[in-house]
């Protein structure tokens, strides 16, 4: 086990929407990584780990949750240059982005399209029971998510039956793309905002939603991000800003190399606030 002292706020984090394998059992969540099964619950101002694998475990915790960057400086930047902001600031302190493997993103995010989150996750754990590798943790089986060449001889009629519906095409499509090296997801962390986006919409099944998601979840490129209902809504009652052209147009140009983590707080605000 591992202790941190860091006052992240883990439910909001993991439950906002960017984390789809996880479960909560009385005040620990479970959460599975891209090498490793991981649980975690705060106590106090301090946050408890423990791991079916203990090799690293701070590094990985701190890469996934990122908790080397410096949201309390992000977030009164964000006040600071809209006033209009702070609630949703203040009401989503303490959630960061999660850093999560690209390949796992890739996928969840291309089954995502016209999905509910319980279904995305169902077709994501089906994946992993069939073709990823199984660890012990607590007594208990997991599965973590395959790497590509893994399902590099995967057929699209076994991807259906993993409930992934009419993007079971999409899924084999990118798999052979990355198993080819068509699709280098290591060459993304090298390119701009705008070249990665790009380059990834250039795949058939990933739209500008899907890549923006990919990039900002798998990537942290904060000036890509998906604009969504809760979004919409939030800009229209907050600014009678409608479209997502003009959505977009005023969020780069307010807050700037901060869009994509303002978009979330409006997100987290106006989806979960009573």
């Amino acid at each position: 086990m591992i202790k941190i002292n860091n006052d992240f706020d883990i439910d909001s984090t993991i439950t906002c929407g960017q984390i789809f394998r996880y479960e909560l059992i009385d005040d620990t969540y479970i959460i599975i990584l891209k090498d490793r099964v991981i649980s975690i619950k705060k106590d106090g101002k301090y946050l408890l780990i423990e791991s079916n694998n203990e090799d690293k475990l701070l590094d990985v915790v701190t890469d996934y949750f990122d908790l080397k960057r410096d949201y309390k400086k992000i977030t009164s930047d964000l006040i600071n240059m809209d006033k209009r902001l702070e609630d949703a600031v203040n009401y989503s302190s303490g959630l960061h982005m999660i850093h999560q493997d690209p390949f796992e993103t890739v996928i969840e995010y291309v089954i995502s399209q016209n999905n509910r989150v319980p279904s995305i996750a169902n077709s994501l754990n089906m994946i992993a029971l069939k073709y990823g590798k199984e660890v012990i943790f607590n007594n208990k089986k997991y599965y973590l998510f395959p790497e590509y060449s893994k399902l590099k001889d995967v057929s699209v009629e076994e991807y259906r039956l993993c409930k992934v519906g009419f993007r079971d095409k999409y899924i084999y499509d990118i798999v052979q793309a990355i198993n080819l090296n068509l699709l280098d997801l290591n060459k993304i962390y090298e390119m701009n905002d705008t070249d990665a986006l790009n380059y990834l919409i250039g795949f058939k099944g990933i739209g500008n939603k899907v890549a923006s998601c990919i990039l900002l979840f798998a990537y942290h490129k904060f000036n890509v991000y998906p604009i969504d209902t809760w979004v919409k809504k939030y800009m229209k009652d907050e600014y009678g800003i409608e479209t997502e052209k003009d959505i977009k147009k005023f969020t780069n140009e307010k807050y700037m190399e901060y869009s994509g983590l303002a978009i979330q707080y409006m997100f987290n605000y106006k989806r979960n606030k009573k």
